[in-house]
């Protein structure tokens, strides 16, 4: 289940991957795409604010212990970007999360579960280095934040306490900090992000930390010709995420049954106005080299919009 943490954080964590804003070339307007699983270097306008909404579903399933463990995710991840100056933005992501695993244990099989609010996500964001030519921009941007303790990490059912995986919130403050590349031209733009977030204990439990490389292609599909009075853009996106999750610590002894490395490739769409983007892409695991009875990701479906103001 280490898969599901992950997985979330890849996508709170990395839910800043905004919005869109306009390059000014005569009669001509182009929106910009983003990435759709994690950051971007292109600012938020000094004064704006960007507001995404993305709706996830995670399936889990792929059970190599005798215990035939069946997890599904629900969640609603809810950003708020602001531009403080034209170099420095600060968000904050809200996930509300819906947790069900079925599995069977002492020869019976059992449903356990918890919904709620999950651990809300602080960060900043601040443009390093900037090179502007026209119909050109390359932005390097690095960033740090903290997964705060939000969301209930002792929550019970008839069978006791629930998993960690299972729970809402971890429970412990947990800092992260990354570097963002951008290079994006009016046909396509370029991404490519590298992260690093270290979790502490919480009632003798901590998640393993998570490292992390992504990269993301975002392609003009329609229309091919720039002109006046298109009302928007369609994009196709294919972007890549790396994630290698330290093990789990329990009662001072780590989880042989937890961590691993995994690759994800994301294949999807944007439609891109003025003001705002809708989204749509399938996450999906090419291989997944986990210790132990880890439990692996069948498939990740994430859609959403996003909007300046």
């Amino acid at each position: 289940m280490t898969s599901e943490r992950t997985t979330l954080r890849c996508t709170v964590t990395f839910a800043i991957g905004f919005a869109l804003q306009l390059v000014a070339m005569g009669v001509l307007r182009e929106a910009q795409a983003a990435p759709m699983t994690f950051n971007t270097a292109l600012p938020v306008a000094d004064g704006e604010f960007i507001f995404r909404e993305q709706a996830i579903l995670e399936q889990s399933g792929n059970d190599p212990s005798s215990a035939a463990r069946d997890f599904t995710v629900w969640s609603a991840v809810s950003v708020l970007g602001y531009g403080v100056s034209a170099d420095v933005a600060l968000f904050a992501a809200v996930p509300y999360v819906d947790k069900r695993l079925k599995l069977t244990e002492s020869g019976s099989r059992r449903a356990r579960g918890a919904r709620g609010l999950g651990d809300v996500r602080l960060f900043g964001r601040y443009t390093a280095f900037r090179k502007d030519w026209p119909g050109h921009t390359f932005r390097i941007a690095p960033f740090a934040g903290v997964e705060t303790p939000t969301g209930d990490d002792d929550r019970t059912d008839v069978f006791g306490r629930l998993p960690a995986d299972v729970q809402p919130g971890s429970g412990s403050w947990d800092p992260f900090a990354g570097l963002v590349l951008t290079y994006q031209t009016l046909d396509y733009q370029i991404d490519a992000q590298a992260g690093y977030q270290a979790n502490t204990k919480a009632n003798g439990f901590a998640f393993g930390d998570v490292a992390q490389l992504d990269a993301s292609l975002q392609y003009r599909l329609w229309p091919r010709a720039l002109g006046p009075g298109v009302p928007g853009f369609l994009y196709g996106v294919l972007e890549a995420n790396l994630v290698h999750n330290d093990k789990n610590e329990s009662g001072g002894a780590d989880d042989s049954s937890s961590g691993g490395t995994s690759l994800f490739l994301v294949p999807g769409l944007q439609y891109v106005s003025k003001r705002w983007i809708v989204e749509a892409a399938v996450q999906v695991p090419v291989l997944q080299r986990l210790n132990g009875t880890a439990l692996e990701n069948d498939y990740v479906v994430r859609a959403g919009f996003r909007v300046n103001f």
